[in-house]
Formats: C-alpha cells, sequence, structure tokens
C-alpha cells in the first residue's frame, strides 16, 4: 500500500494503522453507550413490572429514574453511533464499496429499530402518570426494549458478516449472485449475537448494581437503594451465567469457523489433542512461561471432550495469524466473566440467607468496582473480536490494509473525534451527576407521598 505524505499531527504515514486506530478509539467509546442502551430499557421494564407485581412504588420510582439517566445516554448514543457510520465510508471506502452491497440491508434494519425503539421511548417518557392502569403504561417499554436489541442484533450480523462472510460468489474480482438474506446469516450469527445480548444485559446490571451500592456507601440508607441493589444483582446473576454459556457456544464456533483466532488466543502452537487452556504468562519463543495451565480445558472448549483435537498456529499461513497479544485480552474478558459471576452468586445467595458479609463496606466497594470491570470485560471482548480477525477486514477475501483509505488527513480526525469524545464523556458524567444531585430518591418520594395525600 503506497504511502500517502501531507500534514502529519501524530507522526503517522500508514493511513490503515492510522484508519484503525481511529476506529478502534470510536469503538472502544461507543461501546459503553452502546451496551447501556441495550440493556437498560430490558432494567428498566422487569423493575416497573416487579413494582406492578408488588404494588410497590419503589419499584416504580426505579424505573422511572432510570429511564431519565438511559435518554441521556441514548442521545451521546446516537452521536458515536453517526460517527461509525461516517467512519465506515472515509476510512475504509474500498470494503464498503466491495461488501456494501452485500450487507447494507442489516445496516438500514438498523436504523429502523431504532426509531421504533426512540418513538415509544418518548412516549413513555411524556406519558408517566398518565395511565391510571399502570400495566398500560409498562407495555409501552416492551417496544423500546425489543427495539435496543434488534438494533444490536442487527449491527452484530454485519460484524458477523465480517468474520464468516458469505451469500455472494466472486467472478473475476467481482461480487456476483448476491443473496443479501444469506449474507445476513452466517455461521458467526447465533453465538455473536446471543453473546452481546447476554453482556449487554450482564454489564449493564452491574453498572446499576454499582450505583446502588455507591449510594449505599455515601450514606444513603433507604430501602430503594437496598432494592435497587439485590433486584440488579439477581439479573447479574442470571445473565452472567447465560454469558458463560454461551462464551462455551462461541468457544467451539471458533474452533470450526476461525480456528487461527483461538490458537492464538490460546498461544497453542502444535495440532494436537488432550490441549490444556493457557492463562496469563510470558511468551517464549513458542513456549508460554509463568502461566496458569489447565490440563484438557483448550480441547474440551473447543470440542466438548477432553480428546479432541485443536489446530495449531503452525498449521496456518505466518501473514494470516492475529496479533498473539490478543491472548491477554482472552483471558481478561474470561476472568473478569467468571469473577463477576462468582461475586454475584455469592452476594445472592448471602442476601438470601441474611450473610452480613454483603452489607460489609468492603464488600459494597466490590459491588461497586462490579460496574467498570464488566464494561472493561466488554471492551476486552470487542478488542478480541476485531483484533482477533485481523489481518483480514473481510476473512478470506479482503486485509485491512486493502480496505482502508489513502487520505493524508486521517491524523487530524483522530485528534478531532478524541476531542469530541473527551467533550462527550464529561459532559455525560456532569449532566447525569447534576440530574440525580437535584432530585434524590427521598425527595421525589416524599413529593410523590405528598401529592397522593392530595388526591385522598
Amino acid at each position: 500500500m503506497a504511502h500517502v505524505k501531507g500534514t502529519r499531527i501524530l507522526g503517522f504515514e500508514d493511513t490503515a494503522l492510522m484508519s484503525r486506530i481511529l476506529t478502534l478509539m470510536t469503538l472502544s467509546f461507543h461501546i459503553i453507550y452502546a451496551t447501556i442502551g441495550v440493556g437498560v430499557p430490558l432494567m428498566i421494564m422487569i423493575a416497573q413490572w416487579v413494582g406492578i407485581r408488588k404494588n410497590d412504588e419503589h419499584y416504580i420510582l426505579l424505573a422511572r429514574r432510570w429511564a431519565r439517566g438511559f435518554v441521556i445516554t441514548v442521545a451521546v448514543g446516537v452521536v458515536t453511533g453517526t460517527a461509525i457510520g461516517l467512519q465506515l465510508s472515509l476510512l475504509w471506502p474500498n470494503f464498503m464499496q466491495m461488501a456494501g452491497n452485500v450487507i447494507a440491508l442489516p445496516l438500514f434494519m438498523e436504523v429502523f429499530a431504532f426509531f421504533f425503539e426512540a418513538i415509544f421511548l418518548g412516549i413513555y417518557l411524556y406519558t408517566w402518570d398518565r395511565f391510571e392502569d399502570q400495566r398500560k403504561h409498562f407495555l409501552l417499554l416492551v417496544p423500546v426494549a425489543l427495539g435496543a436489541a434488534a438494533s444490536s442484533v442487527f449491527i452484530t450480523i454485519v460484524n458477523s458478516f465480517m468474520n464468516a462472510p458469505q451469500g455472494f460468489d466472486v467472478l473475476n474480482g467481482e461480487l456476483v449472485n448476491v443473496s443479501p438474506l444469506l449474507a445476513m446469516f452466517s455461521p458467526a450469527v447465533p453465538t455473536k449475537v446471543a453473546h452481546v445480548l447476554s453482556t449487554a444485559f450482564m454489564t449493564s446490571a452491574f453498572v446499576l448494581a454499582s450505583i446502588a451500592a455507591f449510594r449505599l456507601l455515601r450514606g444513603s440508607n433507604h430501602i430503594y437503594h437496598k432494592k435497587a441493589l439485590f433486584l440488579t444483582m439477581k439479573l447479574a446473576l442470571v445473565f452472567s451465567v447465560a454469558t458463560a454459556i454461551i462464551g462455551d457456544f462461541s468457544g467451539k464456533y471458533l474452533a470450526e469457523y476461525q480456528p487461527e483466532k483461538l490458537a492464538a488466543a490460546e498461544w497453542h502452537f502444535e495440532t494436537g489433542s488432550e490441549a490444556e487452556l493457557v492463562l496469563f504468562g510470558v511468551l517464549d519463543g513458542e513456549e508460554p512461561k509463568y502461566a496458569i495451565r489447565i490440563p484438557y480445558a483448550l480441547s474440551i472448549l473447543a470440542h466438548g471432550v477432553p480428546s479432541g483435537e485443536v489446530i495449531g498456529l503452525n498449521d496456518f499461513p505466518e501473514d494470516e495469524i492475529p496479533p498473539l497479544w490478543i491472548h491477554y485480552l482472552f483471558d481478561t474478558m474470561v476472568t473478569l466473566g467468571m469473577w463477576l459471576a462468582f461475586f454475584s452468586f455469592v452476594y445472592v445467595v448471602g442476601a438470601w440467607r441474611g450473610w452480613s458479609i454483603v452489607t460489609r463496606k468492603w464488600f459494597r466497594w466490590l459491588t461497586v468496582l462490579s460496574g467498570p470491570l464488566a464494561m472493561l470485560a466488554i471492551q476486552a471482548g470487542w478488542w478480541f473480536t476485531e483484533v482477533g480477525r485481523q489481518p483480514w477486514i473481510l476473512r478470506g477475501y479482503m486485509k485491512t490494509s486493502e480496505g482502508a483509505t489513502t487520505s493524508g488527513q486521517v491524523d487530524l480526525m483522530i485528534v478531532l473525534f478524541a476531542g469530541l469524545y473527551v467533550i462527550l464523556g464529561i459532559g455525560t458524567v456532569v449532566v447525569l451527576s447534576r440530574m440525580y444531585k437535584r432530585n434524590p430518591v427521598e425527595k421525589e418520594l416524599a413529593q410523590r407521598e405528598s401529592v397522593k395525600g392530595g388526591e385522598e
């Protein structure tokens, strides 16, 4: 690929590298809001349903306050999502020219899913206290949650296509016999879609639990926060277990369709059976040192049996092997996921059995930490997904270097978008903090009780 000379701010000459940096930066920032955007609507819906079933005003208010904060994250998510759409065209024009007519359908469907969600979200927010029967108001949340989930499904379908492209033939360098529907339902779709949804629900539950635990630590010992914490930790446990199960299926998908990615993630060089799982460590040539080794675990992950044969990196062309540092991303994702599942299990059982440990200060600080750790696991997982596909942007058909722009201004775009994300990130924190500080839960409950008393 020819290097393009021009005004350089960051000092890089490789536009493909700069395009990757900008795309990674945008995706890393957007995934925070996208995860919340997918998971929180379900949390709101569950809280309101519990409130209706139990006739408990605390859960109803929980849904209401979550919904207010959710609107802020949706607004920022729209900005970052638009940035991703622009960057696909500006940074990866060759990829979009080649694959755009094959996989454009789910991109359009994602837009419709978002509008579907946004319309009902607006109606839901502006019709509080206008329904005598709260169940009718609750029904407005169903399309909101479905629209949010559908948006993530359609975007994940596009990503799945990049990892397992199908639905077309290549004739003289041109794509022919294009079948958009076949392209949408690639072998990667079931595990990727399920994993994205379960991790979004899990992470959102941990983030909300983290907020509730923080409020308890700050001295607000209101039953509202205790109910919020117990509800979200129960949901976190459910989706943590679901994520672990789906993760096992994802490992089997990689073994069959992207064996080089699995081998790189586990530093598995020689093809063989009874393969061990390697966690962390340092690579010395082809020998992992100081690592945690779990006998037979890689064969079980790949094939479900200890004797399963796992293909090694030495069986692949050197220029098609992903960067070996994805091993640490895989380990981070798995380790954090297992810790969060264990931690939520201890909390739920402890709260149910009345263990004093779950109310101790240090344990609640661990609960506060669970939200950021869950988000870190999400980041590690997406980095692993994208970097683990390298050197391909469209696996088997187009390498990343071939799909990138040749513009000499990508480094300027990196600086400008980095500034935008800093402003959006700080702005989100400031707006949400002020919103909830000005309307503490005690004040809102007092106001609602006053209104009810006046009506009576």
